[in-house]
């Protein structure tokens, strides 16, 4: 049986030796925020509990999801604020 070796970018040892360096690329809500490194470009996103965890297609598109309920919540906060302060 071969093992075959896949090779390391430098960019991910250094992550492995230092730790990752994850900045916030996109805020789906208030809570829920979508994570990228800034080295090897590992993608993370938060979970239901709270944690991190790797921002697979399902959880691409939770967030979207997500993000479009939050908007329109907001759009519609927004709106009867107007509507109430106009009155």
């Amino acid at each position: 049986m071969k093992n075959s070796t896949q090779p390391t970018s430098p960019k991910k040892i250094i992550c492995d030796i230092f730790g990752h360096k994850y900045e916030v690329t996109k805020d789906v809500t208030f809570h829920v925020k979508e994570y990228t490194c800034k080295c090897c470009k590992r993608q993370l996103t938060t979970n239901g509990n709270g944690s991190l965890t790797e921002l697979t297609p399902k959880f691409k598109e939770i967030n979207a999801t997500l993000a479009r309920i939050y908007t329109n919540k907001l759009e519609r906060m927004k709106a009867s604020r107007f509507n109430s302060s106009a009155a």
